[in-house]
C-alpha cells in the first residue's frame, strides 16, 4: 500500500463510487453536508463528476469540505487499487466506503433469451467490483485501527442494492442476480468485520427517479398511482442520500448487516 498523506484529513473521509450523478451524487452531497471530506469516483463523465464535486463542496455550510475526484472502473483490479491509493495519498484515511457504482442491462430481454456477455458485465461492475473493493478497504480500515490513533474512528461499509435483490424481474435477470449477490455480500462482510469494529450496512432503494429509470417513467407513474407503494410517489436520490448520511454519521452503532429500505413501503406485505 502507498504511504498515507503527509497531511491527514482532520475530518472523516468517505469514498463514494459511481458518484458523478444520480444516487451517488446525492449521497456525496449529503455526506459533505454531514461533515465528511470526499473522494468522488466516476468512470466516464468527468464533467458530471466535477459538477458533483462542486455541489458537494457547496453543501457544506462551513465551506470546509475537501472534495476530490478519481476516474476508476471498479470492475477492474488495477483501477480499484489506484482508487484506494489515490484516496490514501490525498486524505491519509478512510472512514466510510459507499459501494454505489452500478449499471443496468443494456437491454431488457426475456430470461430465456439472456446471454453471457450481459451477465458477465453486470456481475463485474455490480458485484465483483464492490466485493473486492470492500476487501481492500476493510484491510486498510483494520490497519488504521491497529496502528494509528484517529479520534472517533468508527469505520463502515455501506452497500447500495435495490428492491431487485428480492423482486423477480425475468426481463432483468442479470441485474436481479447481481443485486441479490450484493445483499448477501453485505451479510458476509458484516459477519466477518464485526469483531474488527467495522459495521456493514445495506441501503435498498425502491423506484427512484434517476437516469436508469427514465425510460420506464410512464410504467411506474401508473403503478405508483395504483398503489405499488404505500407512499405514493417516486423516490428521489436525496431520499437515499439521507439514509446513507444517517448511517455514516454513526447513528446505528449497535447494528450491522442491517437492511435500510428506502422504497416507499414497497417491501411491506399487504392484504
Amino acid at each position: 500500500m502507498p504511504e498515507d498523506s503527509q497531511i491527514e484529513s482532520s475530518r472523516p473521509v468517505a469514498l463514494v463510487t459511481g458518484a458523478s450523478r444520480g444516487i451517488g451524487r446525492a449521497i456525496a452531497i449529503e455526506l459533505a453536508r454531514n461533515g465528511f471530506d470526499l473522494m468522488i469516483n466516476f468512470v466516464a463523465n468527468e464533467a458530471a463528476a466535477t459538477e458533483a464535486c462542486a455541489a458537494a463542496w457547496a453543501a457544506d455550510k462551513h465551506k470546509q469540505a475537501r472534495v476530490e475526484q478519481c476516474r476508476a472502473d471498479v470492475s477492474q483490479a488495477p483501477d480499484r487499487s489506484r482508487l484506494l491509493a489515490t484516496t490514501r495519498e490525498t486524505f491519509g484515511r478512510l472512514d466510510v466506503l459507499v459501494n454505489n457504482a452500478g449499471i443496468a442491462p443494456q437491454s431488457r430481454v426475456d430470461l430465456l433469451d439472456a446471454d453471457e456477455d450481459s451477465l458477465d458485465r453486470l456481475l463485474d461492475v455490480n458485484l465483483k467490483g464492490p466485493y473486492f473493493l470492500s476487501q481492500a478497504a476493510a484491510r486498510w480500515m483494520i490497519e488504521q485501527k491497529e496502528t494509528r490513533t484517529l479520534a472517533n474512528y468508527s469505520p463502515a461499509i455501506i452497500n447500495i442494492t435495490s428492491i431487485s435483490a428480492y423482486t423477480a424481474s425475468p426481463e432483468r435477470s442479470d441485474y436481479c442476480i447481481a443485486k441479490a449477490g450484493l445483499a448477501m455480500m453485505t451479510k458476509l462482510y458484516a459477519t466477518r468485520l464485526a469483531t474488527e469494529g467495522i459495521n456493514v450496512y445495506e441501503v435498498r432503494p425502491g423506484v427512484i427517479a434517476t437516469d436508469m429509470t427514465a425510460a420506464v417513467t410512464a410504467k411506474y407513474d401508473k403503478l405508483i398511482a395504483e398503489g405499488l407503494t404505500p407512499i405514493r410517489r417516486w423516490g428521489t436520490p436525496e431520499d437515499v442520500g439521507r439514509a446513507v448520511g444517517a448511517i455514516a454519521s454513526g447513528s446505528f452503532p449497535f447494528s450491522t448487516g442491517e437492511v435500510i429500505n428506502v422504497d416507499g413501503g414497497f417491501h411491506l406485505r399487504r392484504l
